[in-house]
């Protein structure tokens, strides 16, 4: 079973990519959302964060703060930083068990999307990493309208992020996601090629 990664910068629609592959059977795991699934539900993950971003870091309901959280580590380096070495041993960790479920089912190959593949070192653990592409211009008027964020606050999150260029350069893949070129069809090319690969 190849195991691949699927990434891009924040708002280059790697969700919309990953949708596609899920109707061809591939199983994806969402390594974003397992991390804010984590972040609620591991006690030690939880310590953690409080320590980090004070008693407002959850919500009386128990729900993550992420306005609170976001606010604080988009401005502060170090604490992202800190965050970061909390959220992502435990990702690798539910990664890893949810990796072994999969080979059980015989499927060709697994997703994992994420939006730090590269920045992480978790590339290393891949066979294969995708890189969704689209113009920078786009990616803000997306995340804008999902995040309800100014064209400002969307921009300090993408210079906080390795340069799409950077990503495309390593990619082994790459979907362009502008608007121009079908989706559907930049899949299945790569599905194709994943498959020849296993022949």
């Amino acid at each position: 079973m190849l195991r691949l990664g699927i990434t891009g910068g924040i708002g280059s629609g790697k969700t919309t990519v990953c949708k596609i592959f899920e109707t061809l059977d591939i199983p994806i795991y969402y390594a974003d959302d397992r991390a804010k699934w984590l972040m609620v539900k591991s006690p030690s993950l939880q310590t953690g964060i409080i320590q980090l971003f004070g008693d407002k870091a959850y919500a009386a309901d128990g729900s993550l703060n992420r306005a609170h959280i976001g606010g604080i580590a988009f401005k502060d380096p170090a604490k992202l930083q800190k965050l970061n070495a909390l959220v992502h041993p435990a990702v690798f960790v539910d990664g890893e068990n949810w990796q072994q479920e999969q080979l059980a089912l015989g499927v060709p190959y697994t997703l994992k999307e994420a939006a730090l593949i590269y920045e992480t070192g978790s590339y290393k653990m891949l066979d294969k990493v995708i890189v969704v592409t689209a113009p920078e211009e786009i990616r803000i008027q997306r995340v804008m309208k999902r995040d309800k964020l100014t064209a400002e606050e969307v921009k300090e999150r993408i210079a906080r992020q390795m340069p799409e260029s950077e990503k495309v350069e390593k990619a082994d893949y790459v979907i362009q996601n502008d608007g121009q070129h079908s989706l559907i069809k930049q899949v299945l090319q790569i599905h194709q090629a994943i498959l020849e690969l296993k022949a």
